[in-house]
């Protein structure tokens, strides 16, 4: 593997460590020293349909969300985005160089300027509420519900910290570079997706969602850095949406061979 994918491999990897680190232990389990699969369980099923999802209970409860955002658990996931963005950061213009004048990356990364917009992807959060809601259907709409949620939260903290910390974008065309917008909104629906379908259907939507954070490094509009902090908002966003109100948790340290783990308990109320 030549330095370049593999630089771009660690990319990926600092991206998707919110979501992993996000994934917390079933009640039943207290943190215990011993092998990884002692450590990390399977994440519980799917939030309880709400009785409404018209949009009065949508506005209700996005109003709940902002309420509830600040907590411990975003809190973490904070510490775990500044420490991947801090990582990647000694190579944010090596990887812009690199994207921008590779070959493949041109057809490669093209149409993820387009699909990773707010606009698309608020269309297809609000088809997949309408539809839901036109055949009654609350377990769609919920899911549509629970999207458009997550891309109001998204894009509120992605606006306040672009207009507040005022970084340069790489090709000079503004100073709101950080964190990426592109990057949030797109791991804010695929943590909302999560929550709702499983793993095995989140997968491909956080595939996606590196997809498009890596093109608005070949685009060059934004940093390595912006990209991997940005994935952390919209993790927070995503989970914050469907997970407040219904558990508590504590964090820990847990010894693993070879070193330790930071593992938080969801315990049911």
């Amino acid at each position: 593997m030549t330095p370049k994918f593999r630089l771009l491999g660690a990319i990926v990897c600092c991206t998707l460590a919110a979501p992993v680190a996000a994934q917390d232990l079933s009640p039943a389990d207290p943190p215990v020293s011993g092998s990884p699969e002692q450590i990390v369980k399977a994440p519980e099923g799917p939030p309880p349909t709400p009785e409404h999802t018209g949009i009065k209970a949508t506005f209700k409860g996005l109003f709940e969300d902002f309420k509830n955002l600040p907590s411990r658990q975003n809190l973490f996931l904070v510490g775990v985005g500044a420490a991947g963005a801090a990582a990647v950061h000694p190579a944010d213009n090596r990887v812009n160089e690199e994207l921008t004048d590779a070959s493949w990356a041109h057809p490669a990364f093209r149409p993820g300027a387009v699909l990773g917009q707010s606009y698309t992807l608020l269309g297809a959060s609000m088809a997949v509420y309408v539809i839901g809601r036109v055949k009654g259907e609350n377990k769609i709409s919920h899911t549509g519900m629970d999207m458009l949620r997550s891309l109001a939260i998204s894009e509120a903290m992605v606006q306040t910290l672009k207009y507040t910390v005022r970084r340069e974008r790489p090709d000079g065309s503004g100073a709101n570079g950080f964190p990426s917008g592109h990057a949030a909104d797109t791991f804010a629906i695929a943590t909302a997706l999560e929550r709702h379908f499983g793993w095995r259907y989140a997968v491909p939507a956080y595939a996606f969602a590196s997809y498009i954070a890596a093109s608005r490094l070949h685009d060059n509009v934004h940093y390595a850095s912006d990209v991997v902090f940005g994935a952390a908002v919209g993790v927070i966003a995503g989970r914050t949406v469907t997970r407040h109100g219904r558990e508590a948790f504590s964090i820990a340290l847990a010894p693993v061979p070879g070193g330790a783990a930071i593992v938080y308990t969801r315990q049911t109320r």
